[in-house]
């Protein structure tokens, strides 16, 4: 339904690559993440693919139509839900969603039973106008307009952003039952914890991919040992682990640090251990962890350093 082939587009006259030869493709019914932090090139990615922007280099199809040639009828058939939000403030529920309709040449009625179980829930503030809405409401009042045509391919950029986690939770079983009725869905979060949601991910990073796979495969590839560890005096620790000979990486990570170390050797724990207690560290806990896709990413991105 979507392939990107070797796309690329800079800003400021070439000065700016945000989008670095970027590959890879997204089959009907798919639910694809692309994940990665601010500046990534997610955006940038979407507006090629939604043909608000021509890319520089590469070339990229939406459901068989090629994004520069046949932009009026990709145009026509996705459904596209911006990380700003960008309906009209000053317009009701109910009047954004009949202007939405009547651009695309069809009715609320038409189409209501895709966007039934997502407008029940702000059906009764539909004579709200939109700038009064919570977030929560905006997201699922700016997915309805982005359903309201049917479209083949829905892109959703962070929609999550700036939102609660209760609302996270709701949109993203949405996006599940969407995806039941055959539509394919891209979305792009900088959230590591969303990506698990997925059926395929690709990491970025500073417009490169890193990584396209499951998620449970990219967890599965990573390589090494994974440690959580802390002890009584948490800045020291962190400070004195990054010294240590035997430092792969270190990271905060919640309450512990994330660590990894260079060598495995048998009696490594020990001589970590040792090492800690010298420098007055007290009430030491370290023990394995399973990696998530946060740490995956991590490792991924310093390896690419």
């Amino acid at each position: 339904m979507v392939t990107l082939t070797n796309i690329t587009k800079t800003y400021n006259k070439g000065s700016i690559l945000a989008v670095d030869n970027v590959s890879f493709s997204v089959g009907k019914g798919e639910l694809f993440g692309l994940i990665g932090p601010d500046g990534a090139g997610k955006t940038s990615i979407f507006r090629v693919l939604t043909t608000l922007l021509l890319p520089d280099g590469g070339s990229a199809t939406v459901d068989g139509c090629d994004v520069v040639k046949h932009y009026k009828t990709i145009r026509s058939q996705v459904g596209y839900m911006p990380g700003k939000f960008s309906l009209y403030q000053d317009l009701t529920v109910e009047e954004n969603l009949h202007f939405f309709a009547t651009l695309f040449n069809t009715t609320i009625e038409e189409n209501y039973e895709l966007i039934k179980e997502i407008y029940v829930q702000i059906e009764p503030f539909k004579t709200r106008r939109a700038a009064k809405l919570s977030g929560g409401m905006k997201q699922k009042l700016a997915l309805c307009c982005a359903l309201i045509h049917k479209p083949t391919v829905l892109f959703l950029d962070e929609p999550t952003t700036g939102v609660d986690a209760v609302s996270r939770k709701e949109f993203w079983e949405m996006l599940k039952r969407l995806k039941k009725q055959g539509i394919t869905i891209l979305v792009s979060t900088p959230y590591m914890d969303e990506a698990t949601l997925c059926d395929r991910i690709a990491l970025i990073q500073t417009g490169k991919i890193m990584s396209i796979d499951t998620p449970q495969n990219i967890v599965k590839a990573y390589s090494g040992k994974l440690y959580i560890i802390k002890s009584d005096s948490m800045n020291s620790l962190s400070n004195d682990l990054h010294n240590y000979e035997n430092t792969l990486s270190c990271y905060a990570f919640g309450e512990y640090l994330h660590l990894s170390f260079k060598l495995d050797s048998e009696n490594f724990e020990k001589e970590l251990l040792n090492y800690l207690v010298a420098k007055g560290h007290k009430k030491i806990e370290l023990q394995l962890t399973v990696p998530t896709i946060e740490d995956c990413f991590i490792k991924l991105m310093s390896s690419t350093e």
